[in-house]
């Protein structure tokens, strides 16, 4: 009896033990998805890592470590955790999808198909497992099977003008010109205001001929989205054939200008100097294509030709014998470098290569073109793909290769694949220990209350609203900091000091709610710190970006709207930073921000203005009063201080400026006609 009693006493005794465990998993697992969310890759698998540990059997934890390192390309080890997950639930549709598109970034394509089917079996609805598999037969060349799986895309998602999309890419490829203009049509119907439609549509007037509607239609795709490069090369090339070049090398501008290293806009525009006769700027262009791709053996023949045409034969020779040594049949390469050998004084060299050309000759005459050349024959295509080797196509404009080439997509996606807003105003400036190390010199910020801040701490803190995912070696030292504090705090509860650091340090590893707690202790006990308020803001802004986390990572639609009382609770805080430091810049910056997100832009106006006051070269302030004059239809003056902020520093204001002109150039020309 007396050892029942114990056996039942050390049970109830283990129950408390459990509760606390499962609770603990549950915190590391919402921690990492916080993480996961926030781009702190590395970081969240720490946190899932430890889910593991403590519960093998659990599915969750693998998928969401996979994930992670899928956003981290480690396709080998992503594809092992979701194994893993697979094993202890293999009714997830998901985990087969990401699986699959571990295996297909990995180019094992049946492997990739197999899991996206079987995702299939569990989610027959899913349009992106659809989309996906008829990516997989495009791959692979197979555009019957690609026609008939975007069909049955179209059967679940009739107004999908993606699907559409694919299959006007399909009916190209297949010929059916006809079929891929009924298809596109179908997609501008269903999505009006998409660049994308617009683009494609733009492609298919293109390839039947009709340039004049091709152009109208890019015209819109690059008013609907301006920072795109693509757009503007097929209007260029649409131009081209439209014999606008000056209108050609416009766009291509306009391409390297949002996309310097865009290799076909740079190709291209050196074809297009090359004819024009601007040489020496055409040589500048193939020199960056070469810097691109050093091995681009018909780049380095236009760059021959035009060091010729400008005197310098030793180069020309020099690339020449390169092209030479890559397609040691070409007769051209050998009669213009006997050309440049002869000018440069060479006769010996030259003579060599006027013998091969008079033996070639008689190979032809002999043994007929098509037996000596048949490899170097050449399309009638003024165009080429990016792809082609064919080194007699040097001088044809270069096209990209199928535009759905491994594109796959997923409906997985942490918030660099949910940026899809061009314009967004400069985000909130935080206290941290690191900043982006690409931060400029420049661009660094300095406050006076941090300064005297940090005159009592042994590891300095810094404001910036640049802040990046911590290497491993950071994120172990922000828990070694955490665990001393923890020491100290368990001896002096009272210690403000080290309840603020420890939420810094909280913070840093995405435990958002401890943070929230140490602050909301910090600040009843001492209601006269500025910086518990200013810390408290930004845990409590970062904590309302990750309500509906879940719904953010796994969904594309995800939309939900805050309560204006959640950043009421931020602007409170950081009133009660600036009736305790009305000089602390930063704060008022930050209010502008959350008065911006609740739609109040004239008050965001003010504080924006008021910190430009208190720091006339506050860069950022600039560019979000700006933005917000934009919004309320002040374009002098929200120009104006773009153009200021761009002076400062923040260099995308100007492609803000200027894609705002040319919309609103475009607007006025449609409002004129």
């Amino acid at each position: 009896m007396i050892k029942l009693k114990a056996i039942i006493l050390s049970l109830l005794l283990f129950v408390p033990v459990l509760c606390n465990a499962q609770l603990n998993t549950a915190r590391m697992m919402e921690i990492g998805r916080n993480a996961l969310y926030f781009e702190d890759y590395v970081l969240s698998v720490q946190y899932f890592n430890q889910v593991i540990d403590a519960k093998p059997f659990l599915h969750e934890p693998y998928f969401f470590r996979g994930l992670a390192k899928f956003y981290l390309d480690d396709f080998v080890g992503a594809s092992e955790d979701l194994s893993s997950a697979i094993e202890r639930n293999p009714y997830i549709a998901r985990s087969y999808q990401l699986r699959g598109l571990c295996y297909a970034r990995m180019d094992s394509a049946m492997l990739a198909e197999k899991d996206f089917r079987m995702a299939l079996k569990y989610d027959m609805q899913n349009p992106e497992l659809w989309r996906n598999l008829g990516v997989l037969a495009i791959q692979a060349d197979d555009w019957d099977k690609a026609a008939r799986v975007v069909d049955s895309l179209l059967l679940i998602a009739p107004r999908n003008s993606g699907a559409y999309l694919l299959r006007t890419q399909i009916s190209l490829n297949q010929g059916d010109t006809a079929r891929a203009l009924e298809m596109v049509e179908k997609a501008v119907a269903y999505d009006k205001f998409s660049a994308d439609v617009y683009d494609v549509r733009g492609i298919v007037m293109y390839e039947t001929g009709n340039l004049e509607a091709a152009e109208k239609d890019l015209d819109r795709a690059i008013e609907l989205m301006p920072a795109r490069g693509g757009s503007y090369i097929n209007r260029a090339l649409v131009r081209y054939h439209r014999n606008d070049l000056r209108g050609a090398m416009e766009d291509y501008d306009m391409a390297l200008y949002v996309e310097p290293a865009n290799f076909i806009a740079r190709y291209n525009r050196g074809l297009l100097r090359m004819n024009v006769g601007d040489d020496n700027r055409a040589i500048e262009d193939f020199d960056e294509v070469l810097k691109i791709d050093p091995d681009n053996t018909m780049a380095r023949f236009n760059r021959a030709l035009l060091r010729e045409n400008v005197g310098d034969y030793k180069g020309a020779v020099e690339d020449y014998s390169r092209v030479i040594e890559d397609y040691p049949n070409f007769e051209y390469a050998y009669s213009c470098r006997a050309s440049a050998r002869h000018k440069s004084g060479d006769k010996k060299g030259a003579e060599a290569d006027e013998k091969w050309l008079f033996k070639r000759q008689l190979d032809i005459y002999n043994k007929g073109v098509d037996a000596v050349d048949k490899e170097y024959s050449a399309e009638n295509d003024n165009t080429r793909k990016r792809s082609d080797e064919n080194v007699r196509n040097y001088n044809k404009m270069v096209v990209a290769d199928d535009i759905y080439a491994k594109q796959y997509t997923t409906e997985y996606r942490g918030r660099v694949q949910d940026r899809n807003v061009f314009v967004e105003l400069e985000p909130l400036f935080v206290l941290t220990y690191y900043k982006n190390s690409a931060d400029l010199e420049a661009m660094s910020h300095y406050s006076k209350p941090v300064e005297e801040l940090n005159a009592g701490l042994s590891v300095p803190l810094i404001v910036t609203n640049d802040e990046r995912a911590l290497s491993q070696n950071e994120i172990e030292r922000c828990f070694y900091n955490i665990n001393e504090l923890s020491g100290n705090i368990a001896d002096n509860p009272s210690d403000v000091s080290a309840l603020m650091l420890r939420a810094v340090n909280y913070y840093l590893v995405q435990d958002l709610e401890s943070a929230m707690q140490d602050l909301d202790h910090a600040v009843a006990m001492d209601s006269t710190s500025w910086n518990l308020y200013f810390m408290r803001s930004s845990v409590r802004y970062k904590m309302l970006e990750t309500e509906g986390m879940d719904d953010k990572i796994v969904s594309s639609n995800y939309n939900k709207p805050v309560a204006d009382l959640d950043y009421r609770l931020i602007k409170d805080d950081l009133d009660r930073v600036l009736e305790l430091r009305a000089d602390f810049v930063y704060a008022v910056f930050n209010r502008g921000n959350v008065m911006a997100k609740m739609n109040d832009y004239k008050s965001a106006i003010v504080d924006y203005t008021k910190a430009i006051e208190l720091n006339d070269r506050f860069a950022e302030s600039y560019f979000n009063r700006g933005l917000a004059r934009l919004y309320v239809g002040n374009v002098e003056q929200g120009i104006a201080d773009l153009s200021k902020a761009g002076e400062l520093g923040i260099f995308q204001a100007y492609n803000v400026i200027k894609r705002f002109v040319y919309s609103g150039n475009r607007a006025a020309e449609s409002n004129k006609e």
